[in-house]
């Protein structure tokens, strides 16, 4: 017996990069998990999958009927599906920041909508929602994105407040520059990628970009029945980013 033993996990997002490590990482702890992502064909880890689009709700409510269809039960959402997006303040118009914003905010709430009737009868409810040390730290050309992961960060403390005494518990976790696909492709777009992938690591106190299975050792703890006191809270995984302030070597 393992800690998720009997256990459902939705894991939305989780056919590349944070996702797929989370699923593995519930997986390899005992977990049942359903991916729910736009593109299922590279997602050999999960026990289902399904195609959901978080932008779209029917979508998102076939797919969870879905996951209760096959399994009678959901114990766990991992809200990890989102989008990047670069520039200023000036740099996106309208139609690009309702996009992101549609994905990164209301697709969470799109999922956890409509997974609530059933982790309101899980023993061991929880949601684990990806955001960002951006939702923490001013970084450059990221606003639309920071604004996104800031709003996650506070619907995360709200989610828990409203939910505790439903037995469900609600956080989030705060990855930093992540090694993953989304951040491959702009590493490729860049001018110089060698000397933008030393910036990147360099920003971070640890001194490399985070890897996608640390955030997901992260958020198997949030999600864990193991940690029944922790929620409306966030967990960083930016190699101190956000808190260490280390005099120049």
């Amino acid at each position: 017996m393992t800690e998720f033993t009997d256990l459902v996990a939705i894991v939305t997002g989780g056919a590349s990069g944070i996702g797929a490590a989370i699923v593995r990482r519930l997986r390899a702890d005992g977990a049942t998990v359903a991916v729910l992502d736009r593109d299922v064909s590279n997602t050999a880890d999960a026990d289902l999958a399904v195609a959901a689009d978080v932008s779209d709700d029917d979508s998102v409510r076939a797919a969870v009927a879905a996951v209760l269809e096959r399994f009678g039960r959901i114990d766990i959402v991992v809200n990890n599906a989102g989008i990047g997006a670069q520039g200023d303040v000036g740099a996106n118009d309208d139609d690009e920041w309702h996009r992101v914003w549609d994905i990164n905010v209301v697709g969470m709430v799109r999922v956890t909508r409509a997974a609530l009737p059933a982790l309101r009868l899980s023993p061991a409810a929880s949601i684990v929602n990806t955001s960002s040390v951006a939702a923490t730290a001013g970084l450059p050309q990221r606003v639309l994105y920071s604004a996104t992961k800031g709003a996650v960060l506070a619907m995360t403390r709200a989610m828990a407040a409203d939910h505790l005494r439903e037995g469900i518990r609600v956080n989030a976790v705060n990855p930093g520059t992540a090694d993953t696909p989304w951040i491959g492709r702009l590493l490729d777009s860049a001018s110089d990628p060698d000397a933008e992938r030393r910036a990147l690591e360099a920003r971070q106190p640890h001194g490399r970009l985070v890897s996608a299975d640390e955030v997901a050792g992260a958020v198997a703890y949030l999600a864990s029945p193991r940690s029944g006191s922790t929620t409306g809270t966030s967990i960083a995984v930016d190699g101190g980013m956000q808190e260490l302030r280390l005099r120049p070597e």
